[in-house]
């Protein structure tokens, strides 16, 4: 393929899509990592793109704006409890484990109610959900409130997380792409990351839309996952493509 017209490929597909990682321009093009990264240079000097972490971002492309967490609650219910009841299938009684904030993360937590586990949170609403129940050892970790997702962070929240191990942490995000998961707010993806070097088992519970998108802050790479759970509406080649990172359960 000449040059020229690998070029205008890449730019027809980050134009359609708002977004291109190198490692689709490698696999769609069959171009070395070093080409896909030169021609993504190129456009990027001559006005067509933008380079971000991983790929480039088309110029047209709308900004990113974090939806609140009520908002969140409203879309995708039915893919995001059938993740949620295929991740407590997960938890054994008498574990500690660590639950992220996320409206995924909410209906999982909507599970575990009669669960004997201790449950370590920096969600208000997942603290919300759970307080009730009789069997959960629950502990709200504090800090500096995010109204908009109800999470706490902030030194405070990094310093609690930094002193505790967990056997299973479980976080959402707001965009995968290529091996990058990703957040819209760096204090959130930080705790997120701490939470996750600290436990043992490592768990994503994320819906198909969030594939294949890219948000500000990436906190955590795919390899290092134990496991992603996703539902049943993601397309067989993105599934195909993201198992070559690690593994990944589709929640029936």
């Amino acid at each position: 393929m000449l040059k020229r017209e690998r070029l205008l490929k890449i730019l027809e597909k980050v134009n359609a899509s708002g977004i291109i990682t190198v490692n689709e321009i490698i696999r769609d093009l069959q171009v070395s990592d070093m080409t896909a990264r030169r021609d993504l240079d190129e456009l990027e000097k001559l006005g067509k793109l933008v380079r971000i972490h991983g790929g480039a971002q088309s110029i047209s492309f709308p900004s990113k704006v974090e939806k609140s967490n009520t908002e969140k609650l409203s879309v995708q219910i039915k893919e995001k409890k059938e993740i949620a009841e295929a991740a407590s299938s997960l938890i054994n009684d008498g574990e500690t484990i660590f639950i992220g904030p996320g409206t995924t993360l909410e209906f999982f937590a909507e599970k575990l109610i009669n669960r004997q586990v201790r449950v370590i949170t920096n969600s208000l609403p997942v603290f919300s959900i759970l307080k009730s129940s009789s069997s959960i050892d629950l502990i709200l970790i504090g800090g500096e409130y995010r109204e908009i997702t109800g999470a706490f962070v902030g030194s405070i929240t990094n310093q609690t997380i930094s002193n505790l191990k967990f056997s299973k942490a479980f976080i959402s995000c707001n965009a995968i792409n290529g091996n990058d998961i990703a957040t819209y707010n760096e204090s959130e993806g930080a705790i997120q990351k701490l939470a996750l070097d600290n436990a043992f088992e490592k768990f994503v519970l994320v819906d198909s839309q969030k594939f294949d998108s890219y948000d500000f802050s990436v906190f955590y790479q795919l390899e290092q996952i134990n496991q992603v759970i996703t539902d049943t509406t993601i397309d067989s080649k993105v599934l195909e493509n993201y198992r070559n990172y690690t593994e990944i359960s589709v929640a029936q």
